[in-house]
């Protein structure tokens, strides 16, 4: 066959797929070649399970349904899924050890259709445990590292599959978003991930930490590629109670789709994007305002108009965010008992110890503290002093992105207030790492479709993300506006050195 014309690591979602229908490469060429990749960068800690049998059986598959004249974007594309998503065919420990092991007897909806849709999984990736986790470094099966510094954390809780990507192991990886754990660990490896509105995928199948936020979404290289996974995991399953009763959509066609107005030249013409004063506190740190200053002047020479906004409210989401989640989490995590599945002590006296013992011997200390915070708001007497009331606030705040969308289209920001830290600096302060989600956790709260896109580097030479916030069902036009910065700068090009 003939070789593209740049290696196959190299090479984006909807890169692969042109190469792929032009036969320039065969989907068991490209499995090999990023296995192969995989292999040698076990060190990352970014896969947890590899099944290479697997994934060249796919592959085989994929190459035999283009055979038969097949076509698709996604056909023989190899990617990666996060452990938080069950599959069938690998283990699924959603990085605990109280499910070291286990296996379910299906596949998530979101793993399905991209199996479906021609994709090849090649394993599973690391994630904090339960998902609960700015850093990846809270996974029972030890840390992810970042590749563009191996002594900084990736972000979390999709550090696996951010660090996948950026370390160009797959060209793509599933992420889920609960405060911010698919835009923070993307803003912090230089890599491009979209949390969709709340319910647009299905969570039928995601392992539940906070079932009244958890979203999945695509992480790759570029808008256009997220565009491809999107339209593939997206749309209504009857199986998942939250899910949104809307037609599929073909977010790829809605994120090239023109502007009314819009020329070659500007083809944001006309798109207005909030800036909210409460994103650019004085304790901003400034290599990270200076990079998302500098996205924003190019979405500017594109057409864009950038406006004044305000979301009063956003100081309140850290807080109303860690009584609401922990909150659900304690119910979640509640069928974690060593009965059906999972961890089991070894030695119990009866019942109740068994509880005890497995609970204490399987979960991790984060899991634990989050647990206990969302307990003691559920108990009788702070029910309506805490979990009522923040409840309440919730419904203010996504009161306060819909004000401001009377003046904008999309709202713009940074992603984190910092760039990736070190490892181990949040081990002694988890409120230091909960703080450091203060930009994510408002458009999580409100259930708003939210993204990172590179814009460039801060302290370190460690990447930066601008965070864009669009309205419900709006992704069509967040994609659109990503993917005009994209075509006009390169740093979601990037790679670290070396790779």
């Amino acid at each position: 066959m003939v070789s593209p014309m740049k290696p196959l690591h190299e090479m984006g979602v909807a890169e692969l797929g042109r190469a792929l229908g032009a036969k320039s490469v065969s989907s068991t060429e490209l499995s090999q070649h990023l296995l192969a990749r995989v292999t040698a960068a076990q060190a990352l800690g970014a896969f947890l399970h590899v099944d290479a049998e697997t994934a060249l059986a796919a592959a085989a598959a994929a190459d035999a349904r283009r055979a038969a004249g097949e076509t698709g974007a996604l056909l023989g594309v190899p990617l990666a899924h996060k452990d938080i998503f069950v599959t069938a065919d690998m283990p699924t420990t959603a990085g605990s050890k109280i499910l070291a092991g286990y296996r379910s007897p299906f596949d998530a909806t979101v793993v399905a259709r991209l199996n479906a849709a021609g994709t090849v999984s090649l394993g599973k990736l690391n994630c904090d445990e339960f998902a609960m986790g700015s850093a990846n470094e809270n996974s029972a099966y030890g840390p992810a590292h970042n590749p563009w510094d191996l002594s900084r954390v990736p972000g979390g809780s999709s550090g696996g599959s951010a660090t996948a990507v950026a370390a160009r192991l797959v060209p793509a990886a599933t992420g889920t978003d609960t405060g911010g754990s698919i835009r923070q660990p993307a803003s912090f490896t230089g890599i491009t991930g979209i949390k969709p509105t709340y319910g647009v995928c299905s969570r039928y199948g995601m392992i539940a930490f906070a079932s009244s936020l958890d979203q999945a979404g695509p992480m790759a290289r570029s808008a256009e590629d997220c565009a491809l996974l999107l339209s593939a995991m997206s749309g209504f399953d009857e199986r998942d109670a939250t899910s949104v009763q809307q037609p599929a959509q073909d977010f790829h066609a809605q994120m090239l789709a023109a502007r009314e107005g819009a020329t070659a030249a500007q083809p944001l013409k006309g798109l207005r994007i909030g800036l909210p004063k409460e994103f650019f506190p004085a304790a901003l740190s400034a290599d990270v305002n200076g990079a998302v200053r500098q996205g924003l002047a190019e979405l500017e020479k594109l057409g864009a108009t950038l406006v004044d906004v305000s979301l009063p409210r956003t100081e309140l989401a850290i807080p109303v965010y860690y009584i609401i989640a922990p909150a659900e989490a304690s119910s979640n995590l509640s069928r974690f008992d060593g009965v059906k599945f999972g961890h089991r002590a070894a030695q119990f006296d009866d019942l109740l110890d068994m509880y005890k013992k497995t609970r204490a011997e399987g979960f991790g200390p984060e899991v634990k503290r989050r647990i206990m915070i969302g307990s003691y708001v559920l108990s009788h007497g702070y029910y309506d002093a805490y979990y009522l009331q923040a409840q309440k606030l919730r419904r203010m705040i996504a009161d306060d992105f819909q004000q401001a969308f009377t003046q904008c289209d999309l709202i713009a920001g940074p992603v984190a207030p910092t760039v990736a830290w070190k490892a181990g600096e949040g081990a002694d302060d988890p409120v230091k790492a909960y703080l450091a989600d203060i930009f994510t956790l408002p458009g999580s709260l409100a259930g708003l479709p939210g993204m990172s896109v590179p814009v460039g580097f801060g302290e370190g030479g460690m990447p930066v993300g601008l965070q864009l916030i669009g309205n419900y069902f709006k992704e069509g036009q967040l994609l659109h506006a990503a993917h005009a910065l994209q075509q006009a700068s390169d740093w979601h090009l990037q790679a670290p050195a070396g790779i």
